[in-house]
Order: C-alpha cells, then sequence, then structure tokens
C-alpha cells in the first residue's frame, strides 16, 4: 500500500508525534514530528536498540551527552546512534514542522 511520510500530520502539536510506519522482530521504523520540541531539561534518551535517524524536513540540533557535541542536522542529514549512546534534542525549527524517519535495529 502507497503512502506519504507527510500524510497524517496533526494540524495542532502540543506534543510530538510518534507513530510507527514498519514494526517487525528485529526492525522498527518510525516518523516523529516536532515543532519547537525538545527533550525535558535533564533527560536524556538511552535506548536498548541503535538508532539511525534522518531529518526529511525542517532542521534539529541533538547533544550528545558522551563528549556534549552538540550536532545540527539539515534535512536530507542523518546520524547513526549506537544503543545506549545517551542523547538529546535540544532544538527543533519552531516555524515549522520537522519529520523525523528513525530506523531502530
Amino acid at each position: 500500500m502507497k503512502n506519504s511520510i507527510f500524510a497524517g500530520i496533526p494540524s495542532e502539536l502540543p506534543d510530538e508525534f510518534f507513530n510507527d510506519i514498519v514494526k517487525a522482530p528485529n526492525v522498527r521504523i518510525e516518523r516523529i514530528v516536532s515543532k519547537g520540541h525538545i527533550t525535558p531539561s535533564g533527560d536524556w534518551y538511552d535506548q536498548d536498540e541503535n538508532e539511525w535517524v534522518m531529518v526529511v524536513k525542517g532542521q534539529a540540533k541533538l547533544l550528545f551527552e558522551t563528549d556534549m557535541n552538540e550536532v545540527n542536522l539539515q534535512e536530507g542529514e542523518y546520524i547513526n546512534i549506537p544503543a545506549h549512546q545517551r542523547h538529546r534534542v535540544t532544538w527543533t525549527d519552531p516555524s515549522q514542522e520537522t519529520v523525523w524517519l528513525a530506523v531502530f535495529y
């Protein structure tokens, strides 16, 4: 069945929007939509899975705890985040939706 990564995005985004596109035993593909959302202060993502993530539309910044390195992601850019590499979203564009595609494996 054909679909679009941009279909079904809510018009209002009081919270980040997450939905699984594909879910299988060893892989999960998730769409995330942000609009000015960040990881709450003091919180870190610390996942059991590797995560490959791409910004399809918009832009965002990720901060990695190990070296406090902040990475700016523009449209079309991606990064692979190893399991248990603690990170957080420090900025997403407040003027437009940032659409992420995340592959957990």
